[in-house]
């Protein structure tokens, strides 16, 4: 999964403005031009459509936390130069107040089955010996879920197959 198809599934599921996620991103005290957050939201195969690097979305991130739990004081975490699957699970996993039962149980909402010490290995140090790499259906399945959770209590919209 790219950052923008993260960044337009996280608009999505939680029904941000336009305002809301520049707010987030601010939050995290990085100003966003609203022509290129839009640039950012667009489909992968548009010709406008620029990639949200990865600091700039770990700021993103950054600031949902900062949004959705509160804004500690003192200096800011500094946003990640490079992202992966486990750090952007485990940054979502804080915005979202969320336990290991509660990840589980929202897996659970996309049908994915996971026990606690599979999901456990997600959130170890990338040298542990049980660590694992968090893969795209993974994330994928996640957010479905975070979806179903705080959205509209269904799956993601279906493709139109009718002619």
């Amino acid at each position: 999964m790219t950052n923008n198809q993260i960044l337009r599934r996280i608009r999505y599921t939680f029904n941000y403005s336009d305002a809301q996620m520049l707010q987030i991103f601010a939050s995290a005290e990085l100003t966003v031009d609203i022509e290129k957050y839009h640039h950012w939201l667009r489909k992968d195969d548009d010709p406008k459509y620029i990639n949200i690097t990865d600091q700039q979305f770990a700021t993103f991130l950054n600031g949902l936390i900062n949004e959705r739990r509160g804004k500690k004081e003192g200096p800011q975490p500094v946003a990640e130069k490079k992202l992966n699957n486990n750090i952007i699970l485990r940054k979502l996993k804080i915005a979202l107040n969320m336990t290991d039962v509660d990840i589980i149980e929202v897996l659970g909402l996309a049908e994915m089955r996971i026990g606690k010490s599979e999901l456990s290995a997600f959130f170890r140090k990338p040298g542990h010996k049980h660590y694992r790499i968090c893969k795209d259906q993974f994330l994928r399945n996640f957010l479905q879920g975070v979806q179903i959770k705080y959205r509209d209590n269904s799956p993601w919209p279906a493709a139109d197959h009718s002619n």
